[in-house]
């Protein structure tokens, strides 16, 4: 990665078990992850987070393995939308706030009220890689350019034989079935950033406003990213865009996106090598990525429609139990974490990335 600059619980059960790994040897947690990036286990338990349906997979990996390191130490994740992670985060009724967009522009005078003064910084611990997700009986390798998705999602293009759809897949034979677009109904970060994309790569065909409410207008809503991906299980002619790891377990068939240079298989090594080019936008620590230019690349072989997934904190504000905590689920989370992400759909932090956010780590106060 280039550094310039630019609702259910999940946790209560794999973190509540004790693990046999204890964190009571110092060498032990050193050998594993370094003197200055080892999970300290120290502080609050249990922490608390609510947010991204995007990051449930991830944070049961995190979860777990954490307490492995930290025996005894509990982390309990609410999954209820990156929207209300936030919001809950502002309140001051969670301790961090999982979410697949920043914190917004008019919630950051109160996420620093809420951390008595001070920022509240992004940290990214895990990419998901958004898949054009479908269920269309006799085509398995379908692909679309990011003109097609926009003018699918916009309602636009409104059967699979579209003569639009029919050119990028020369020789494919295409049903006339009606398609139904599947979108998120509740507030969103993977529905922020797929139109954020749809913007960037397409401008001309998706003039709507993106957030993390759905603007399209077409098509059937569900919730969260297993909900969206179960729909389309059911529903023959669906389409929709959801995480990778939640079309894998529903076996969508998930498309091929000609970003201008030829189609473009998603894969880890794809996504990766888009998130090796990324740029941060965020000042210091704040370490929010430059996800428009991202959006905008057309680099062969390379697969951009990703999401940086957040941990929200406060930079300092907390007390001495909490931020010990935060800061030693995050450095076990940006490390042993990492551990079975790929598996789960994700693509791990680059170890250049990892460096620079295992630094932002260590300065929460």
């Amino acid at each position: 990665m280039k550094l310039k600059r630019s609702a259910s619980l999940v946790g209560a059960v794999a973190v509540g078990a004790m693990l046999l790994t204890a964190c009571g040897s110092d060498a032990n947690v050193e050998s594993a992850a370094g003197t200055d990036s080892a999970a300290t286990c120290e502080g609050k338990s249990p922490l608390t987070g609510e947010g991204s349906s995007a990051q449930q997979n991830a944070m049961s990996n995190f979860t777990s393995i954490y307490s492995g390191v930290c025996s005894g130490q509990a982390v309990e994740y609410t999954t209820s939308g990156s929207g209300n992670g936030r919001t809950q985060f502002v309140a001051g009724l969670v301790d961090f706030a999982g979410s697949d967009s920043t914190i917004k522009d008019e919630q950051a005078a109160q996420a620093a009220e809420r951390c008595e003064g001070n920022p509240a910084w992004n940290l990214p611990l895990v990419f998901g890689p958004i898949a054009v997700a479908y269920n269309l009986d006799g085509v398995d390798n379908l692909v679309v350019t990011p003109e097609i998705a926009a003018r699918i999602f916009n309602g636009q293009i409104t059967t699979w034989n579209d003569p639009a759809i029919a050119a990028a897949n020369e020789g494919a034979t295409l049903p006339s079935t009606p398609i139904t677009p599947i979108y998120r109904s509740d507030s969103s970060g993977t529905s922020d950033n797929f139109q954020r994309f749809l913007s960037a790569a397409a401008p001309e065909a998706w003039t709507l406003d993106h957030s993390s409410d759905w603007a399209g207008g077409v098509g059937e809503g569900a919730n969260g990213s297993s909900g969206v991906a179960q729909a389309v299980a059911a529903t023959p002619g669906s389409i929709t865009y959801v995480e990778k790891g939640f079309a894998e377990q529903e076996s969508l068939g998930m498309a091929s996106v000609d970003f201008g240079n030829g189609p473009v298989e998603l894969s880890s090594e794809t996504a990766g090598a888009a998130i090796d080019t990324a740029t941060f936008s965020g000042e210091g620590n704040d370490l929010a990525i430059d996800i428009d230019a991202l959006y905008a690349s057309d680099a062969a072989d390379s697969y951009p429609l990703v999401l940086a997934t957040y941990e929200i904190v406060c930079s300092a504000g907390y007390d001495a139990d909490t931020s010990a905590a935060v800061k030693s689920f995050l450095l076990s989370a940006a490390n042993e974490g990492q551990e079975g992400l790929e598996a789960a759909g994700y693509v791990p932090l680059p170890e250049s990335f990892k460096e620079r956010l295992v630094t932002a780590i260590n300065a929460i106060a």
